[in-house]
């Protein structure tokens, strides 16, 4: 493999790599987006309660995980970044 050829692929392979960084970019600029929309992500759990022959009860838990909007914001600024960074190397 010549001098060339090495360049040649070398090239290629950044440029895979400033569209990779582009996509992972608007991945999080979505999900910082999404963060500040919704606040925290909320769970449903079923708990037995009484088992009596055949009657079951059951009790139904919703659990929240807060997202703080410190979150959003560094998703937000570092989709930001790598979007931008892999536009620009890319051209």
């Amino acid at each position: 493999m010549g001098e060339r050829e090495v360049w040649a692929y070398v090239r290629e392979r950044w440029s895979d790599n400033m569209k990779t960084a582009s996509l992972a970019g608007i991945v999080l600029i979505v999900l910082g987006i999404l963060s500040f929309a919704y606040q925290g992500i909320t769970v449903t759990t079923r708990k037995h309660v009484a088992d009596v022959g055949p009657i079951h009860a059951t009790k139904d838990q919703k659990h929240t995980l807060p997202l703080p909007p410190v979150l959003g914001g560094i998703l937000l600024i570092g989709g930001v970044v790598l979007l931008v960074s892999g536009q620009r190397s890319g051209s």
